[in-house]
């Protein structure tokens, strides 16, 4: 699954860096000593907001219709049972996703939002084509689910040249191969995501990262926080009118509706 540095050093142009995420994902490309995150045309919120790819799928057949990211997310409330959320938490499964009697497996769904991130990345940078991308994956992923993830990428039209874990990036990304004089390192990363929570501890070692153990909980992420909230909503709901919550757009509502109080509420306390 690995290529090693030089290989990817040698490559003209672009290389896509992909954080597929449960709730969002994100992109970036390293070119001439320059980061460049990739922005959404989507998305024409806050700076922050706008390098986040909402990981939803909106799919209608009798509209011939297949929506991503932003566009997606505003179809939930409307169309719910049109909308597909957290597909990669069916990475490497051999469940599918009905939608209009037609069943989808989690590599085509995750290759939607991977095709819309790459087209974006080819507008944005102004590329004609961008062919190679490397995915980031848990630590904890089996072979099943990063080859689910290749094979996403691929019907995406990306050449997956490498899947790195995403403890590894994040180091990485805060240059801790770099800033140390010893001939080890022990590093624990911390992840709360919006699917799982894991902890890593890794091993640096002559400028390589080696997981030495990981752990985590896969159902205990940022949307199921939201799903915490809007239980006790519906709990609320009940009390004061009486009345269950059983209408998928109403509870679609609630949980965009939790997901953004939570959001404020970590920006302000």
């Amino acid at each position: 699954m690995e290529k090693n540095n030089k290989e990817i050093e040698n490559k003209d142009g672009y290389i896509l860096g992909i954080d597929l995420g449960t709730t969002n994902s994100a992109a970036a490309v390293y070119h001439n000593d320059e980061i460049k995150v990739i922005k959404s045309s989507d998305n024409k919120m806050s700076d922050s907001v706008e390098k986040m790819f909402p990981s939803i799928v909106y799919i209608n057949k009798k509209s011939d219709e297949i929506l991503v990211g932003i566009e997606a997310k505003k179809k939930y409330v409307s169309n719910p049972q049109n909308t597909i959320l957290e597909i990669k938490r069916k990475m490497g499964t051999k469940e599918t996703v009905e939608i209009d009697g037609d069943k989808y497996t989690p590599e085509q769904i995750s290759s939607y939002i991977l095709k819309k991130i790459k087209t974006e990345s080819e507008a944005f940078l102004n590329e004609k084509e961008i062919t190679d991308a490397i995915i980031t994956v848990p630590a904890y992923f089996n072979d099943a689910q990063r080859q689910s993830t290749i094979d996403a990428g691929r019907l995406a039209g990306l050449n997956v040249i490498r899947i790195v874990n995403e403890p590894t990036a994040a180091c990485l990304a805060y240059g801790l191969d770099k800033i140390t004089h010893k001939d080890k390192m022990n590093i624990m990363v911390f992840t709360f995501g919006g699917g799982t929570h894991d902890v890593t501890t890794m091993l640096l070692e002559n400028d390589k990262f080696k997981v030495i153990a990981t752990s985590g909980d896969t159902n205990t992420g940022g949307t199921d926080i939201d799903q915490v909230i809007v239980n006790r909503l519906k709990e609320l709901i009940k009390e004061k009118y009486s009345k269950e919550v059983d209408d998928p757009s109403v509870e679609a509502r609630l949980k965009l509706t939790a997901e953004e109080a939570k959001i404020h509420l970590s920006y302000h306390l």
